[in-house]
């Protein structure tokens, strides 16, 4: 099969390309690197020639909900088109665990993504996850007051991303199917002390105080909104295994 993976560079969209070739699938990645444009559609038709599958993994780095709505339904929206233009037979979304719990601010976007696929005319499947072990790295560059590290409170059950990789590929070679099972990591953890693990493992030797983020978003990830219900399939590594591989 051929399979395109847009956001084929980050930190799903790369694994997920490994595990597409792993699987002996031709890959191909929509990125701007390499002359895609999802927000112009400048490029899509081109690279879409030929392919099987779409794997959508694309993400934006904003907490603003206008902003996350405007990019995800622009983005994917063009993507669903270019992809009925050529004929494309699946799109596999990956989105998120909860969002429909609390569609605030990012999760807004995600929220309004996952419609766009739900009324596209190329069947899909739509694959929420949860946080990525990577979060943790994430929330220590981004909370930041000045050069003092935060570290945000929440309850999240992180999976590896390349676990996520391998689950999109399986499910862009198959046959579509609407919402997908739910995928999560082995066990819940406490994202403030997830980010001051990752801070010891790179040596930051500050202080990393804990915080809660007055976010309607964060508010309700401290309720546990965004952990997964007894049903979803539960990833293997933990999140000490992966902080473990960290260092400075």
């Amino acid at each position: 099969m051929k399979i395109a993976i847009a956001g084929g560079t980050g930190v799903v969209g790369a694994p997920t390309v490994d595990a597409v070739r792993a699987a002996g699938h031709d890959a191909v990645i929509l990125t701007r690197s390499r002359g895609v444009d999802l927000l112009t559609g400048a490029g899509l038709d081109a690279a879409l020639d030929g392919v099987d599958a779409v794997i959508d993994t694309a993400n934006v780095s904003t907490l603003n909900a206008d902003a996350a709505i405007a990019f995800f339904t622009t983005a994917t929206g063009n993507l669903v088109q270019a992809a009925e233009r050529a004929g494309v037979r699946h799109l596999v979304l990956l989105s998120i665990v909860g969002i429909d719990r609390m569609p605030y601010d990012y999760y807004a976007g995600k929220v309004a993504q996952e419609k766009v696929v739900e009324s596209s005319p190329v069947p899909w499947t739509i694959q929420r996850a949860t946080q990525f072990h990577e979060f943790a790295a994430q929330m220590f560059s981004g909370a930041k007051v000045g050069p003092l590290h935060l570290a945000p409170r929440a309850r999240t059950q992180p999976i590896a991303a390349a676990e996520v990789g391998e689950r999109l590929a399986d499910l862009a070679s198959g046959t579509p199917q609407g919402r997908a099972r739910d995928i999560a990591g082995p066990r819940e953890e406490a994202l403030d002390a997830m980010v001051k693990a990752y801070a010891n493992a790179i040596g930051h030797g500050g202080w990393v105080p804990s915080i809660s983020i007055p976010t309607k978003q964060m508010k309700g990830m401290r309720a546990g909104l965004a952990l997964p219900g007894s049903a979803a399939d539960l990833g293997t590594q933990t999140f000490a295994e992966w902080v473990a591989t960290q260092h400075p």
